[in-house]
């Protein structure tokens, strides 16, 4: 259960308490009908106030949020967590690990992981990640520990990656090497008759940008800092593919096999504005030791 307590300032004496959670603490839709279905945990002075009720400046208002936790927990699971409060987890997520529970993956995840931190820590929570990552894509997940956090911070967490990507490019005789930097524009879509794999598609696609910089660069592979204007599925690892340089490990887009068995890409850093404490959190991660393929 997370209580949030709020004193009405004079600027907003007399407005409805629906408008006055919505536009200055950014209540979401979806948690105004959950709230409305449970008159007692909400409150103003002491007592119950419905949403459409005005609220005045000095009154104290009072919100509880209650989860009710459904994926089962895996206590032998390891996972570094780099950051955590009231609101916001963040994991350093291992490669081979997805986020979400799936058929073929019941108990190895992130969420059962999550769900078993909650029962030793005491706590009550649904598995809310605002930030998604590939099974072997690694590092920082954000999670929020509450949905008022959730609706805050989804679409708002600025993330930078570090990938290993092919030094020479692969689509051309030539086999230029990579830019020092550059910014991939190129719409992705679906493949037909596929569940998981994108491709570039300008006539159907959606917009997709990705910016990278070399960091360092090999004969073989170049060591890229990525960053992405839009959030679609297997961005980085399209895009580098379309370019002619894919990232190493990566079999579904072409990526060199011969020293890593999934794709060599890691979210090293993840920034946002605290949802409650309205405070820039920047967090970094344990960079996987990339470099020792840069020869």
């Amino acid at each position: 259960m997370r209580v949030f307590t709020y004193t009405i300032e004079q600027e907003y004496d007399g407005v409805k308490l629906e408008q006055y959670l919505r536009s200055v603490h950014g209540y979401s839709g979806r948690i105004i009908i959950a709230l409305k279905k449970k008159p007692e945990y909400v409150q103003y002075n002491g007592v119950h106030i419905r949403m459409v009720d005005p609220v005045f400046a000095g009154g104290i208002v009072q919100i509880q949020l209650e989860d009710q936790p459904h994926i089962p927990p895996n206590p032998d699971l390891k996972v570094e967590i780099v950051y955590e409060d009231d609101d916001v987890i963040v994991f350093d997520k291992p490669s081979g690990m997805p986020v979400h529970p799936s058929r073929n993956h019941a108990l190895d995840t992130l969420g059962n992981y999550f769900s078993a931190h909650c029962i030793q820590t005491g706590q009550e929570l649904i598995f809310r990640p605002v930030t998604r990552l590939d099974a072997d894509t690694t590092g920082l997940c954000v999670v929020a520990k509450n949905a008022l956090s959730c609706s805050k911070l989804s679409g708002k967490v600025n993330k930078e990656y570090i990938a290993l990507v092919s030094s020479r490019c692969q689509t051309v005789e030539a086999a230029a090497l990579l830019e020092e930097e550059g910014t991939i524009d190129a719409p992705l879509a679906r493949v037909g008759g596929t569940a998981i794999k994108r491709c570039v598609d300008f006539e159907h696609g959606k917009q997709a940008v990705t910016h990278f910089k070399v960091l360092n660069r090999g004969e073989k592979y170049s060591l890229v800092k990525v960053w992405t204007e839009t959030g679609r599925t297997h961005q980085i690892r399209v895009h580098f593919s379309y370019i002619g340089h894919p990232l190493a490990g990566d079999s579904l887009y072409g990526g060199d096999m011969s020293d890593f068995s999934g794709h060599a890409l890691h979210c090293a850093k993840v920034s946002f504005l605290h949802p409650t404490m309205h405070n820039k959190v920047y967090l970094c991660s344990n960079i996987n030791n990339y470099t020792t393929y840069i020869v």
